[in-house]
């Protein structure tokens, strides 16, 4: 395998109302084969736009207060190895207009493309433009910030690890953060770009919202405001269920999370006090200072994969392979990596733990936290019923880095008032019924780019009579007399069915879930049908035929 500095892929979040008029469709980017990096921003430009450390930033807002304050509660769509990243949506500006972000919490930065920008790829949504909106305002050059040649503007750089950059200007505008949040907008910092390099230009989401540790954070200028505690959570998807969970702000943590610390002086990443790791059981003997090397024990939505140093590594991959021997190892899907693949009779994630072991992540505290298969293993992506590890060595860096493959269907909580994370396993496509988390009264109809302008507005709402609205995405039950067990590994030629049935294309239909209806041998099959785009939306009556 190639070091992390060159297998990273920044993690996003696609943000989908159920039923509502601004979804746009879900848009593939390459397999497996073709692995885009993007890493954590290792290199970045001078910056002066703060004096103030990261803890004491974080005293504005009273301990007191958090837990009376609102959240913003944010679906999570795509897949991270199979999409390289998810997204989430966000509103900017008076009328809004959309975007579909990457949530990355290694950066500190959000930005979108400007219209002005004439070196920026093609994405998903139309650049915002500044000109549209009545409550944007630049950020004009001052002593905390760097300033462009005229000394006019504020104006930020980002340089990532594997080459690609985003510079531009700063800006103010408002933010709305959807239907399901119960967070008003707020006006906020974030990046209008001017140029894009590398994946950054070629990427087909729109841009990153940066979920770091720093002033120009979206998460710091919220707690800042003390509009949301200090905290915020990721819950990503099963192997074989795409989307997730995202929240702004703390809530009524499970009792029996497992929390460990984290250190916000050390670096500008979450890191965690990892110890040791077990391996069905046994602890691999290792000394736990490996796991302490430049920033430490780094969780980072932004990394794919998960990166050892090579001495950690190596004592995992002998210990998975003692237990697994007699599988039969395959070559990888991509022949530009060396990955460890191995060929099973089944397709279903929740079978795994019947032949791979379980793992344990060991803290300074003594708690641990259990990895099933699906948190260290991928599915081969070019032949069926076989898996590879998706745990690799991390070259000369002595970092540990934990990517999204690590947390998948967990609930990863970011408390950074009180200096910890803490992890909780559960489905993340039931995220929000398993928490009994209330949706924001009432909801707010958010529109999309392509009705922000007056002469784009008959187009948008062309086929849509007076009092109808534009439906997007629409979220379907089905009701099959089949057990779970023996649906869910054909999950795909599910989705293939249910496309050919309804004369979709299978991008169109995303499958949400699978549960057990009752003892009656039965499955609940839970799933979203989206628009070919969001000049293709429907109305809602017929949505409902």
């Amino acid at each position: 395998m190639a070091p992390a500095s060159n297998r990273l892929i920044a993690a996003t979040i696609l943000f989908l109302l159920s039923s509502n008029a601004a979804v746009g469709n879900l848009h593939q980017s390459p397999g497996f084969g073709a692995r885009r990096p993007m890493l954590l921003p290792l290199f970045l430009s001078p910056m002066n736009s703060s004096s103030r450390s990261v803890s004491e930033s974080r005293r504005s807002l009273q301990k007191s207060d958090s837990g009376h304050l609102p959240y913003s509660r944010m679906r999570l769509y795509d897949d991270l190895l199979h999409n390289g990243y998810y997204t989430t949506r966000i509103w900017i500006g008076t009328p809004p207009q959309m975007f579909a972000l990457i949530v990355d919490s290694g950066s500190t930065v959000t930005y979108v493309p400007c219209s002005d920008c004439e070196q920026c790829g093609t994405h998903q949504d139309p650049k915002f433009e500044p000109e549209l909106s009545s409550t944007y305002q630049p950020v004009k050059c001052n002593m905390d910030c760097n300033c462009d040649h005229d000394r006019e503007k504020c104006v930020y750089e980002r340089e990532y690890a594997e080459h690609s950059s985003s510079k531009g200007v700063l800006g103010e505008d408002l933010i709305s953060f959807g239907n399901e949040s119960l967070l008003p907008p707020q006006r906020s910092v974030f990046g209008c770009e001017t140029v894009e390099t590398g994946d950054l230009y070629s990427q087909r989401a729109d841009g990153i919202i940066g979920l770091g540790q720093g002033d120009l954070s979206l998460v710091d200028q919220l707690v800042d405001k003390g509009v949301i505690s200090d905290s915020f959570s990721l819950c990503f998807g099963g192997m074989d269920i795409d989307g997730g969970a995202m929240i702004l702000g703390g809530f009524s943590y499970p009792s029996d999370m497992v929390f460990t610390e984290s250190d916000p002086d050390r670096s500008p990443y979450y890191n965690i006090d990892l110890m040791g790791i077990r391996v069905a059981g046994k602890q691999l003997p290792l000394n736990p200072s490996v796991f302490d090397g430049e920033y430490g024990t780094v969780l980072d939505s932004g990394t794919t994969y998960a990166y050892l140093p090579n001495a950690a590594f190596s004592a995992l991959k002998e210990a998975v392979m003692r237990k697994v021997s007699e599988l039969k190892q395959i070559d990888g899907p991509d022949p530009n990596f060396k990955d460890i693949c191995f060929s099973i009779a089944t397709r279903d994630a929740l079978e795994l733990s019947k032949t791979f072991p379980a793992v344990e992540m060991v803290f300074k505290s003594g708690q641990t936290w259990l990895l099933s298969p699906e948190n260290y293993l991928f599915r081969h992506s070019k032949m069926k019923g076989a898996y590879c590890l998706g745990v690799f060595p991390n070259g000369n860096d002595h970092t540990t880095l934990l990517g999204g493959i690590v947390v998948r269907n967990t609930l990863v909580v970011y408390d950074r008032e009180n200096s910890k994370v803490g992890f909780w396993r559960t489905n993340c496509s039931e995220l929000y019924e398993r928490l009994h988390m209330d949706i924001a009264h009432p909801p707010v109809s958010l529109p999309s780019n392509h009705s922000t302008s007056p002469e784009n507005e008959s187009s948008h709402n062309s086929g849509v009579l007076p009092g109808e609205i534009k439906i997007c995405k629409v979220n379907v039950d089905i009701l099959l007399t089949i057990d779970p067990s023996n649906l869910k590994p054909h999950s795909e030629e599910l989705s293939e069915s249910i496309a050919k049935g309804l004369d979709l294309e299978v991008s169109q239909v995303h499958l949400l879930n699978i549960t057990a209806n009752g003892n009656n041998n039965s499955s609940l099959v839970r799933l979203a049908i989206s628009s070919p785009g969001p000049s293709s939306c429907f109305s809602n009556v017929t949505a409902t035929c």
